[in-house]
């Protein structure tokens, strides 16, 4: 025997793959892309990447827990807060009677107050009983994204609008968001105080 045939190699004979094996691959490769496909899709943006104060405001519809559809554009000329809540967040319930002191006594000046309240229609009772006692009106967003504002994923939260429909103060870009006596003072009191 010679060298070479010591040497020589065998064929390997690879099997056909049958139709239940190449099943099998086309859904772990369609299983693998969905994965992919769902990953990319939970890592959208959590906030609004084009809001800029200054910019026309994207629109917003409060949808009231008493049936009414309130919109933005339908209060041009007017300043409003659209604040963002939940029976369940602390700090909401904290400054939410704050916040509705304040719409009360600025009402006359043209500040309007939405609540979107980020609660399920499970907690409708708890929304209703922290609404009876707000002077703004307030409905359930409904899921947590609220338009070119974002997917609401940090509470509370609020935009403010002004009189010429532009946004005014854009939440996310606070480092602390909850309303105070001398955040509201600061933001709003001005653009109340501008007529047009």
């Amino acid at each position: 025997m010679t060298r070479e045939s010591n040497f020589k190699r065998k064929a390997v004979h690879q099997p056909e793959p049958t139709p239940d094996l190449q099943r099998r691959a086309l859904l772990r490769g369609a299983v693998g892309l969905g994965i992919a496909a769902a990953g990319g899709l939970l890592a959208l943006p959590a906030q609004a990447q084009e809001l800029e104060v200054g910019q026309p405001a994207p629109q917003l519809v409060l949808h009231t827990l008493d049936g009414q559809n309130i919109a933005t554009r339908d209060l041009l000329g007017q300043v409003v807060i659209a604040t963002f809540w939940a029976t369940w967040c602390d700090p909401c319930r904290e400054e939410l009677p704050l916040l509705s002191a304040y719409a009360a006594h600025h009402a006359q000046q043209g500040l309007h107050v939405l609540g979107f309240s980020l609660d399920g229609p499970e907690d409708l009772p708890k929304v209703k009983q922290v609404a009876a006692s707000l002077s703004f009106p307030v409905g359930l967003l409904g899921n947590p994204w609220a338009g070119d504002y974002g997917r609401i994923w940090r509470i509370p939260v609020s935009f403010v609008i002004d009189r010429q429909g532009r946004l005014a103060d854009n939440g996310w870009d606070d480092a602390k968001p909850a309303w105070t006596k001398q955040r509201l003072q600061l933001v709003v009191n001005p653009l109340l105080l501008r007529t047009s």
